[in-house]
């Protein structure tokens, strides 16, 4: 979680991504994180002096991710209590899918995003951003229900694909941008926008369709 994703973003330190050095931020305060892969062993093999966020994990009936969202709202209290909280936090959520391949339901997973949703949105005024993998041509009706879900509840949708054509060493993919603006009215409501990309080394380049500089 992000206080203050604006200022990260004016940093360009080495080991950053896309300016953001996430080290440098997890030093200064700036963010909180849950590592889940560590996480989980030690849910396994280690004692718990107290609730842990990935509890369910060793429950028979996977479902509660009560410990999960107090994490969240725990880690968006101040440290003092003389501290102001948080301004405009951002939580990132990278997968969200990963529970879902963890036995717990679309339902489940839906109302923990609610609940964050009205703590970082709605109290705090911040954003949720929220990773989410598309199962593609295999059925999968759980990966369906999250996705739908999580399209009804947001404001904003990058959705990154593989070109219809197939590879293309110039191309090697696009990004579908749609922006929905419950304010405006009907006709300019939702505002859709396509771009094309290449993944460089250590970045990646964006442009209109057809627009690629191998074509031009």
């Amino acid at each position: 979680m992000f206080p203050e994703l604006n200022n990260l973003l004016n940093t360009t330190p080495d080991r950053a991504e896309q300016g953001v050095n996430l080290t440098m931020a997890r030093e200064r305060g700036q963010l909180v994180f849950l590592e889940g892969l560590k996480s989980a062993v030690d849910i396994f093999f280690q004692a718990q002096e107290k609730p842990h966020p990935l509890q369910f994990l060793r429950e028979a009936n996977a479902g509660n991710l009560k410990p999960l969202f107090e994490f969240v709202r725990e880690a968006l209290k101040p440290v003092d209590s003389g501290e102001a909280g948080w301004t405009y936090p951002v939580l990132l959520v990278d997968d969200l899918s990963v529970l879902l391949s963890l036995g717990l339901g679309a339902v489940a997973v839906l109302d923990f995003i609610h609940y964050c949703r009205a703590t970082v949105c709605w109290e705090l005024k911040g954003n949720v951003v929220v990773l989410v993998h598309d199962s593609g041509d295999v059925e999968d009706e759980e990966n369906d229900i999250l996705l739908n879900g999580l399209s009804h509840q947001s404001h904003l949708i990058l959705r990154a694909e593989g070109l219809a054509t197939g590879f293309c060493r110039d191309v090697h993919g696009q990004l579908r941008i749609l922006w929905r603006r419950p304010s405006q009215s009907t006709s300019q409501r939702d505002q859709s926008l396509t771009y094309q990309y290449k993944i460089q080394d250590r970045s990646v380049s964006f442009f209109a369709k057809g627009m690629s500089p191998a074509v031009l």
